[in-house]
């Protein structure tokens, strides 16, 4: 993707997320979002949701990028959000760092009271190419927001969670 520092390493599952990542995640309550970063395209500000969502607490940076149905990374304090991106000049788009997001900026200042992995458990998971997925959840005083797979992407949500979702409190 061109972007400096992005190195995903790639988890299924619930069990190896939370193995992997609960300890640093738990660490981030108490934190406030003091900034976010996203990929839009130049030309028409539309978001690349393929990209990693970038949040920084305090100056803990972390990472979050969803790929296939139902693969999760995340990073830590390792991707540049000032550095260009590079390696697009065949493309007609040229992807860059934004600042600027409708979802994401009512969170800004707000201090995170917890972090939770939600899993995606359909009613018929057969029939669901996304049941087991697993989505970011950051809880703050002013609501929910979450880093969800959206297919092949990354989706943001917020408000209240869907109930096919199950919810991984983390606690370590």
């Amino acid at each position: 993707m061109g972007i400096s520092g992005f190195n995903p390493s790639f988890l299924v599952g619930i069990e190896s997320v939370r193995q992997a990542h609960e300890s640093p995640l738990v660490k981030l309550a108490g934190r406030r979002l003091t900034e976010f970063a996203l990929v839009r395209f130049a030309e028409d500000g539309d978001w690349f949701a393929d990209c990693p969502v970038v949040l920084d607490f305090d100056g803990v940076q972390v990472e979050v990028c969803h790929s296939k149905f139902d693969e999760l990374a995340i990073g830590w304090d390792t991707i540049d959000t000032e550095a260009s991106i590079t390696g697009w000049e065949w493309s007609e788009f040229t992807p860059r760092w934004s600042h600027r997001d409708e979802c994401l900026e009512p969170f800004v200042g707000q201090e995170l009271r917890e972090v939770a992995l939600l899993e995606w458990r359909p009613a018929e998971p057969n029939r669901d190419l996304a049941a087991g997925s697993v989505t970011v959840e950051f809880v703050f005083a002013g609501g929910c927001l979450r880093i969800a797979n959206g297919l092949d992407e990354n989706r943001i949500e917020t408000g209240d969670a869907l109930p096919e979702y199950v919810r991984h409190r983390l606690d370590r």
